[in-house]
């Protein structure tokens, strides 16, 4: 399912496979991700807004979202623990980078993404091809009782953002058999990806990618 290549980034092997596609989800080494010219990013805000790329590069506004069907650009998150999410219309030869913190993930930013895909490229979500790549995952990432609330539990817990997100994926329309999960946790796998929980104000962020080749 995902795999690390020869470059130090994961990808997804069914996604790997579509000739048009370009996509990746990078880790501490793979520093010159932050350098690529085609890279479309937002100043990430942790919320449900949904920006069309529009084939630009460069900062396009506030937004946690991504989504275009265009090439010359690759749309781009960075993360140290949220959840990065790339979604794939093979049909409509559209796509979305996903930011999913643990206000994004209240906010359903990953279900707004897919309603912004339909609305704007007719893209049905049964058709969809889901990626949620490395963050924290729940085995490092206990939270108080005001965060545990906003996901329905009580008292200090132990969320689990990516089955968090995989779940509203599938009240989406994406079927769990297009959805993959890397499980890797930014935490606890320190030689491969940042981690603001672990190194703090020292922490760098990774990019995750995804566009026309």
């Amino acid at each position: 399912m995902f795999y690390k290549d020869s470059q130090g980034i994961y990808r997804v092997r069914l996604l790997a496979e579509l000739p048009w596609l370009e996509h990746g989800f990078g880790t501490r080494h793979s520093v010159e991700l932050a350098s690529d010219p085609r890279l479309a990013t937002l100043h990430q805000i942790h919320s449900d807004i949904c920006v069309q790329a529009h084939g630009r590069t460069g900062l396009l506004g506030d937004g946690d979202a991504l989504i275009d069907n265009r090439p010359g650009n690759l749309l781009a998150v960075k993360t140290a623990d949220c959840i990065p999410i790339l979604l794939v219309d093979e049909g409509h030869c559209a796509m979305a980078a996903v930011h999913a913190g643990w206000r994004g993930t209240v906010a359903r930013i990953a279900q707004s993404a897919v309603c912004a895909m339909s609305n704007q490229f007719g893209t049905e979500p049964d058709r969809l091809y889901a990626a949620i790549g490395p963050g924290i995952g729940k085995c490092c990432y206990e939270v108080g009782a005001e965060v545990a609330a906003q996901f329905g539990e009580n008292g200090p817990c132990h969320i689990d953002l990516a089955e968090a997100n995989r779940a509203q994926l599938l009240e989406a329309g994406v079927p769990a058999e297009r959805i993959y999960v890397a499980n890797l946790c930014t935490k606890c796998h320190g030689e491969d990806f940042h981690s603001y929980r672990r190194d703090k104000e020292h922490a760098g962020r990774m990019i995750s990618f995804i566009g026309w080749k």
